[in-house]
């Protein structure tokens, strides 16, 4: 078994923040298409969304990001060790009392609770 965690350790990224359920995140995700003439062209795609999960640990860590777009809610998994992970970043962080936000799904639209004035 030491001999895994070894292999795991050096594939795992130091880069990663620390990213928690109920946090806003931004992801930068690298896609790599195949045009009409056979070559390989990548792009980076932002993703922006709250974490409504985490699962996995060590290098198979993943966050489940949920984003409502066009009125529909889209969700993406991403592994937090994936080459492919260009940038994350937390945008803000959030305050939840759930290890999992799956009750976000039931409602219209993700409200985000601005501070008033009074």
């Amino acid at each position: 078994m030491d001999i895994i965690r070894r292999i795991e350790q050096t594939m795992m990224r130091e880069d990663v923040p620390p990213v928690e359920v109920g946090d806003t995140v931004r992801v930068k995700w690298r896609f790599t298409e195949r045009d009409r003439s056979g070559e390989d062209k990548s792009r980076v795609q932002a993703y922006e969304g709250i974490v409504i999960a985490k699962k996995g640990t060590g290098i198979s860590e993943s966050i489940v990001v949920r984003k409502i777009s066009s009125g529909i809610g889209v969700e993406k998994t991403f592994p937090l060790h994936s080459p492919n992970l260009v940038d994350l970043e937390v945008v803000t962080r959030g305050k939840v009392r759930r290890a999992k936000l799956y009750y976000l799904r039931e409602k219209k639209h993700l409200v985000v609770k601005k501070k008033s004035r009074f």
